[in-house]
């Protein structure tokens, strides 16, 4: 041992424990949940930072995706590069988040579960939604905090108009806690909002009226409101979620085939409803399916079951629902960081808190536009100052012999502040003309009005909540689009009998006890001259 050192003992039970709560709290609180007021993980709001620091915007060029990367493992998020270009790439994906906040170009994956091209082939930059996110950033809105090595600061929170975690949901395994939240229509939570707004007691089936329910990218069906209306209240829940399917005929043939265009969130394509589905076929679990195909390209899902001559339609995909992936559920789970802390929350907790979340923002924002405001109007004050005294100022300006003096002696003569003489020095001689002159009186003039404005922003809360509401509805008015997942009502389980071709049978009973079911169109009356019993099929025991 070194001279110096010395060993010290400890139990290493209580070191793994400390060790092991060290670890969990970094997973919960800085990699794996999503922040309550603006719906994202550490990671998702470094890769949105760093791509604003490089200017990537909705109306710039592309940059590589490599380059994006490397400045967000560099600046703010010290860890593999995979993890930073994975989120990236989920950002981008228009099967994964209900409104991709990243624009990528080149091949980010495929429903089939393609992987992505490396970072350096492919590249991206924001969609215009994704602005909104970042949107106010620069005025103070949102605490900043210190990057990993204390030479950058990095935001806390993203000031947000989108109320993202609703509208994207979020998905994350931490240590003793997982979150799975759906995602949501923008149009149908900005009326949620407003509606929470209008009314702060609004109850869960009040705020259901606005929010049907989850509304995922990849469409299909959910069956009933149960699920929904439970995870609304208490922040847990199944939500029944199918494909949408429907029954063509072919005109020639007769025969029937099933037409999937719209498929489970989260479910492979290739995997679970092709190859999946055939295996079932090869297993005899589903009886009636002939073929499937999967005919799918850029202008859709097309998945195509043939349906066997002598089997119904309707049954067979009766079977596929309960059989395949055609049928799956949505465990929601909606535990969000409040305060820094895991909660579980229901659909008015979490707009409660983006309503927030908002409110802070619009407050901070508008201390920051009144404080430039005043700042600039002192300035202008100095200026109208010196062009109501214009002969004195130049003739003082030219009498000193330093900059410094000059402006010592505005400040003495004229009561200006030492911001306002540097000005009045630094003013170019054409706006001495009267034009210039009418223009900083206009200036000056809307700027009492703004900060007079800005000042009853402060000290009115409705009118904050009015900001709020507007803005919300200006997001709605901008990116909201229709529902695409469709929600119908649950007819209960499914029965034997859904399973089963209707149709009409006849039943035979011979004098041993066996029972026979023949279809009717296969059943062969006898007229005179029959052959007896002859004339019907047995079985080796019959």
């Amino acid at each position: 041992m070194a001279e110096g050192e010395k060993i010290i003992p400890i139990n290493i039970e209580s070191e793994m424990k400390t060790a092991y709560i060290d670890y969990s709290m970094s997973v919960i609180v800085s990699r794996a949940l999503p922040d309550v007021r603006d719906g994202l993980k550490p990671v998702h709001r470094r890769v949105l930072y760093g791509m604003q620091d490089l200017g990537v915007l909705s109306n710039r060029p592309y940059k590589k995706s490599a380059r994006i990367v490397g400045e967000v493992l560099g600046k703010y998020h010290p860890h593999g590069d995979g993890s930073v270009y994975d989120a990236m790439v989920r950002m981008a994906q228009e099967w994964s988040l209900r409104y991709p906040l990243v624009d990528g170009q080149g091949n980010f994956g495929s429903l089939d579960g393609d992987s992505p091209a490396a970072m350096r082939y492919t590249e991206a930059r924001f969609k215009k939604i994704a602005e909104e996110v970042l949107a106010d950033l620069d005025k103070e809105t949102v605490d900043m905090r210190p990057n990993f090595d204390d030479t950058l600061e990095e935001p806390s929170v993203m000031p947000t108009k989108i109320p993202q975690l609703l509208v994207n949901g979020a998905a994350g395994i931490a240590v003793g806690m997982a979150t799975n939240m759906p995602p949501h229509n923008l149009s149908e939570v900005c009326d949620g909002i407003c509606a929470y707004i209008d009314d702060k007691e609004i109850t869960t089936e009040g705020l259901m009226q606005h929010i049907k329910g989850p509304d995922f990218p990849t469409g299909g069906v959910i069956l009933g409101t149960q699920g929904i209306r439970e995870a609304y209240e208490t922040g847990r829940g199944r939500i029944v979620l199918r494909a949408a399917c429907h029954i063509e005929e072919d005109q020639k043939t007769g025969r029937e085939s099933i037409i999937c265009t719209e498929i489970p969130y989260q479910t492979n394509k290739a995997v679970q409803l092709v190859k999946g589905v055939a295996e079932l076929v090869n297993e005899k679990r589903v009886e009636g399916v002939s073929d499937v195909n999967d005919y799918s390209d850029r202008n859709g899902i097309r998945v195509v079951y043939d349906v066997k001559r002598e089997a119904m339609g309707s049954v067979v995909l009766n079977q596929l629902y309960k059989y395949s992936a055609l049928q799956t559920s949505f465990s929601v789970n909606n535990i969000a960081l409040v305060g820094g802390r895991p909660m579980l929350l229901g659909l008015k907790a979490m707009i409660h808190h983006f309503v927030d979340h908002r409110m802070d923002v619009v407050i901070r924002r508008t201390k920051y536009d009144l404080r430039k405001a005043e700042e600039r109007a002192h300035i202008l004050e100095g200026l109208l100052i010196a062009l109501d005294h214009l002969d004195a100022v130049i003739a003082l300006i030219r009498a000193s012999q330093t900059p410094e003096e000059a402006k010592d002696g505005l400040m003495s003569q004229f009561a200006l502040s030492e911001i306002q003489a540097k000005a009045i020095l630094d003013m170019r001689l054409q706006r001495l003309t009267g034009l210039e002159r009418d223009k900083i009186r206009e200036e000056h003039a809307g700027l009492m009005k703004t900060i007079a404005y800005l000042k009853e922003v402060l000290a009115d809360e409705g009118l904050r909540l009015k900001i709020i509401k507007d803005e919300t509805l200006e997001v709605k008015e901008k990116y909201g689009d229709k529902r695409r997942t469709q929600i119908i009502e649950a007819r209960g389980d499914m029965r034997m009998e859904d399973l089963i071709a209707d149709e009409a049978v006849v039943v035979t009973i011979s004098h041993l006890g066996y029972i026979k079911r023949t279809a009717l169109t296969e059943f062969r009356t006898q007229g005179r001259g029959g052959v007896g019993s002859k004339g019907s099929t047995t079985r080796d025991e019959d």
